[in-house]
């Protein structure tokens, strides 16, 4: 209090109330989970949290430029590539930027262990008049002039198997690799068994989490690879600490748990599908139910934008929804239905990507178990309405196949997927192509001479003898991982280097 001349007092002016932050992404970075000892938030944990959700995750375009292989960046490789195929000073004074570094060019014949693509054809989509641009609903107008093709590009091609693993006895119905980790690789079997593993050298198996009684339809790594969230037939979900290898909650449903996710900016959050036609928000501390959203038929697969803001769910009917999820309180609400599925066949992948050169936007893969894929654009200012760009129909599978995006090679042209098969090949397609659309594959059978297993010169490998069910990328997609229904997987090293 302060006198006055008059010998009165007044009261030092208030503070400005500071106004209350709306983004969402900065709200939900406050969320903290309670401990166990009081309500209040742990303030190590908070700050690490904090920190974490609070990184702009890098371009996929930076992931390239600084992609190393061999002590020679991504970029540079390209550019020599360029030089060695042009020329004299045509080649020298070529930009070293990514967009016009060039394309891949073929490996040598004691390399070349997949089945590159034989067409010549490079034509972009945007200038096909095939069947494909009858569902392209954007940037199917944009006249972008192609740059000429130097030489023909055989798309993924790998020098051999980095190393396998072959202790399960069980069918691997689903394998990932950790967020943003090019070691850390994880699979589950429809033993009931969860094995996370390490494919540095040397390979070694981590853990064996043992808890589940019938088949892992699915599971998921947290932000920081801390803990894995699984769902079994059993009707349980079981959240596991990788480094001690224990579980330590279990959360009891009432039917067939199908997919799970970790919530990407909320970890605290858990997002499971389930036989009852339910999508429930689980609290990661408690394992209470937050919410719940009722669909029109069994969940089987689902993920979640980068902003978790928008969930896509496929359904036993081939449908795919759009869902909105607060980040805060978990509360479900259901934008949009997708019916381009007309075969009514369960999804078996859904995969979202952020951004994509064909779309211009971000995007959606779906697989169907019936064998067609689907690659939809998504209005992200519509709450996630889909739209169909293309699909492809593959042979109908006995098995419930995978797929999964590739996105590095997609950042140059057209839009690669990768996917497993009845007859025990691992296949690579361009969505963008209409013609000639499988433009790789790994056999069953190779002729090794890079192989980075323990093996003489010039031996056979015998790869995949059963029917490939899942497929993987680690972070910097210079491996692929694949599992069959016989219990092995295999991780294959990506060729770069001639």
């Amino acid at each position: 209090m302060e006198a006055t001349a008059g010998g009165s007092t007044s009261a030092p002016a208030c503070p400005p109330t500071p106004s209350r932050p709306t983004d969402p992404d900065f709200l939900s970075c406050m969320l903290q989970p309670p401990t166990t000892s009081s309500s209040r938030p742990d303030a190590d944990y908070a700050a690490l949290r904090r920190l974490l959700l609070r990184r702009k995750p890098p371009s996929a375009l930076q992931h390239r430029m600084e992609w190393m292989c061999n002590g020679k960046g991504y970029v540079a490789y390209r550019n020599f590539l360029l030089r060695r195929v042009g020329g004299g000073a045509a080649s020298s004074s070529t930009h070293s930027t990514p967009s016009n570094s060039g394309r891949w060019a073929p490996p040598p014949a004691h390399a070349a262990l997949s089945e590159a693509d034989s067409s010549s054809s490079s034509r972009d989509w945007r200038s096909n008049s095939g069947p494909l641009i009858r569902n392209i609903s954007i940037s199917s107008k944009q006249n972008v002039p192609e740059r000429p093709v130097r030489f023909a590009e055989p798309a993924y091609s790998f020098v051999g198997m980095h190393c396998i693993f072959d202790d399960c006895k069980a069918s691997v119905t689903i394998l990932k690799f950790g967020r943003a980790s090019s070691d850390l690789l994880a699979y589950g079997a429809s033993d009931g068994s969860l094995t996370v593993c390490q494919v540095s050298d040397p390979p070694s198996v981590l853990q064996k989490l043992i808890g589940h009684s019938k088949d892992i339809t699915d599971f998921d790594f947290s932000s920081n690879n801390q803990y894995i969230a699984s769902c079994s037939m059993d009707k349980t979900m079981r959240v596991w600490e990788i480094s001690k290898g224990t579980c330590i909650r279990v959360v009891y449903g009432v039917s067939s748990q199908l997919c799970i996710c970790f919530h990407p900016v909320n970890n605290n959050l858990l997002l499971a599908g389930n036989a009852n036609r339910e999508i429930n928000a689980i609290n990661f501390s408690t394992g209470r139910i937050a919410s719940k959203l009722t669909f029109d038929d069994a969940v089987t697969a689902l993920d979640i934008d980068h902003a978790g803001q928008l969930i896509f769910a496929g359904d036993a009917q081939g449908c795919i929804y759009t869902v909105t999820v607060n980040s805060h309180t978990g509360s479900l609400s259901r934008t949009h239905k997708n019916k381009s599925n007309k075969s009514k066949s369960p999804v078996t992948t859904i995969q979202y990507r952020t951004f994509s050169l064909v779309a211009r936007c971000p995007v959606l893969l779906s697989c169907v178990q019936n064998g067609n894929l689907f690659f939809f654009s998504i209005a992200t200012d519509s709450k996630g309405y889909l739209t169909l760009i293309c699909s492809l129909k593959l042979a109908s599978p006995v098995q419930s196949i995978r797929a999964s995006f590739c996105p590095l090679l997609s950042l140059e042209k057209g839009e690669f997927i990768v996917t497993g098969s009845d007859d025990a090949n691992v296949y690579f397609y361009d969505l963008a192509r209409p013609n000639n659309s499988c433009v790789n594959k790994l056999q069953n059978l190779k002729l090794c001479f890079m192989a980075e297993v323990p093996m003489k010169p010039f031996s056979f490998l015998k790869g995949h003898g059963s029917p490939v069910i899942g497929v993987a990328w680690n972070h910097g997609e210079n491996l692929l991982a694949s599992s069959d229904s016989d219990g092995t997987v295999i991780v294959w090293k990506r060729s770069k280097t001639t």
